[in-house]
């Protein structure tokens, strides 16, 4: 009997790996499922020897092209819909494979169909390609294959991830606001430093005169740009890639996004986004039958920021022991008292993932009035902003003329 290795996680999010004996791969998925942890990635070979022999391999792989999110909830309608019109899996597998979506979702399909057609399941199937397929997509498929409601479970996939998109576009668009402002301002600052500023500087280097402190600052900025720009490159360049490395690290990303969540405005906007994708990904995934603890664990990975996955992580914890969901999030200062209620309803009338939907829409609403508010809030500054950039070297260009003027 051959023998697998796997990379595995336990339902607390803890990497684990090993190897397992198995007749084929899908065996050995199932042992490994059976032992309480989900597999992530299984083979034989070098895989399944890591931690023997002295051998050392090196493999090269290009980038992974992502799916597009549009791409992939127009599949997922439409095998629902052949599905649901009593084409067989296979064949309406083949069908949208011969579509062209992309090069790594074509890919993808055509191992998928090639995989079921030698009895593979259809979770473990998918499972083989989580570049493509995530963990919430690849649950959701098993949890209506094992149910027999895969048509009703696609269905619900294709408008979670249209609701996804949605939500994902108005977070971008609130969020990448600032950073428009922030990008005109600097292309005011340059336009102005690097092509007016030096015309009216060799009219009063000509003249002799002594130029106003602001005059002489602005002119010296300019010179500076033009001579030294790959300077200014250079130190923009290396601060950009320092802050990135930062927020790539954990510690880096929890003070990053503890201090997001703490500003007036954007702090909410957080809360509120993290809060709709939540409660829309738990209501799906407990309405297609998926164990409350791995729904759990999915949905926290979803919110966004660290604080706010870690304290449903930290209810999860508690679910597990045996409390109800409502108690440690109630508990916790960064969760809306509102969610806590609804959730504690839903668990008191059975109707949990219904109470989940109604509060998803009602957060998701609240990021179209936060982003709203944001806009409003951004034009003004962005007005005030850029009057007074431009005021600023107006002022300073003119007053040499102006004290000329008093001069005579």
């Amino acid at each position: 009997m051959p023998t697998f290795g796997y990379q595995a996680r336990t339902f607390d999010g803890k990497a684990v790996q090993g190897s397992i004996e198995a007749n084929n791969e899908a065996e050995a998925r199932v042992k490994i499922r059976a032992k309480k942890l989900i597999p992530i990635k299984v083979g034989t070979g070098a895989e399944s020897s890591g931690r023997g022999g002295g051998s050392f391999s090196f493999q090269f792989r290009l980038p992974q092209k992502k799916v597009r999110s549009k791409d992939l909830q127009v599949f997922t309608r439409q095998l629902s819909v052949l599905i649901q019109s009593g084409v067989p899996l296979v064949q309406s597998l083949e069908v949208l494979s011969q579509s062209s979506r992309g090069p790594a979702l074509d890919q993808a399909l055509s191992k998928i169909v090639a995989d079921i057609s030698e009895g593979k399941r259809l979770g473990d199937s998918f499972q083989a390609h989580p570049q493509v397929f995530s963990r919430f997509y690849i649950n959701m498929l098993i949890a209506g294959e094992e149910g027999g409601v895969l048509d009703q479970v696609l269905e619900r996939l294709a408008m979670y991830i249209e609701k996804s998109v949605k939500l994902q576009s108005k977070i971008k668009g609130a969020m990448s606001y600032p950073l428009i402002v922030l990008a005109i301002s600097f292309m005011v600052v340059f336009g102005l430093l690097v092509f007016v500023i030096p015309k009216f500087a060799s009219i009063f280097k000509s003249s002799g005169m002594k130029l106003p402190f602001l005059t002489q600052l602005c002119m010296d900025m300019s010179d500076f740009i033009i001579d030294r720009w790959y300077v200014i490159v250079f130190v923009f360049g290396a601060i950009i890639m320092g802050v990135r490395a930062y927020l790539n690290t954990p510690v880096g990303r929890a003070r990053f996004e503890e201090q997001l969540i703490r500003l007036p405005v954007f702090g909410s906007f957080v809360i509120k986004s993290g809060m709709a994708k939540f409660s829309r990904t738990l209501s799906t995934l407990l309405t297609a039958g998926v164990p409350i603890i791995e729904a759990l664990q999915i949905s926290a990975n979803t919110v966004g920021n660290s604080l706010i996955e870690k304290s449903l992580l930290r209810s999860r914890a508690s679910v597990e022991k045996g409390k109800l969901l409502s108690v440690p999030l109630s508990e916790d200062p960064h969760i809306p008292h509102m969610v806590t209620q609804m959730i504690a309803v839903g668990e008191q009338t059975g109707a949990l993932d219904e109470m989940l939907n109604k509060v998803a829409d009602f957060y998701e609403d609240e990021v179209d009035v936060s982003v709203t508010n944001i806009t409003s809030i951004m034009e003004p500054i962005m007005i005030v902003v850029l009057g007074g950039i431009v005021a600023f070297f107006v002022i300073a260009m003119y007053l040499p003329i102006f004290n000329m003027a008093g001069g005579v």
